[in-house]
């Protein structure tokens, strides 16, 4: 059975240390920073970049896109992101 977009956003949040949660919610700005953490998309931690900007970056580092654009990644991630993020991070383990 194929896994939810909130299955792959808590599998995701469970792999960088984040709390699962009950509702459906995108990704916060910290979460987000955790996930580029994870990933080895360097932000600096004590003024986190815009939501794009992070996006962006996680899916350059796995491949999804080719630069770390904002604009490419303005809306929150698919399912399909979800699904690479997820993986990679699997790969991490």
């Amino acid at each position: 059975m194929s896994k939810t977009v909130d299955d792959l956003r808590n599998e995701i949040r469970q792999a960088v240390g984040r709390y699962e949660r009950v509702e459906s919610t995108a990704f916060t700005k910290e979460a987000l920073a955790a996930i580029c953490d994870a990933v080895g998309y360097d932000i600096d931690a004590n003024r986190l970049p815009s939501k794009p900007q992070m996006r962006a970056g996680v899916l350059w580092k796995i491949g999804e896109l080719d630069d770390d654009d904002p604009e490419e990644a303005e809306r929150p991630f698919r399912k399909a992101q979800l699904e690479s993020v997820a993986a990679a991070l699997r790969d991490e383990e």
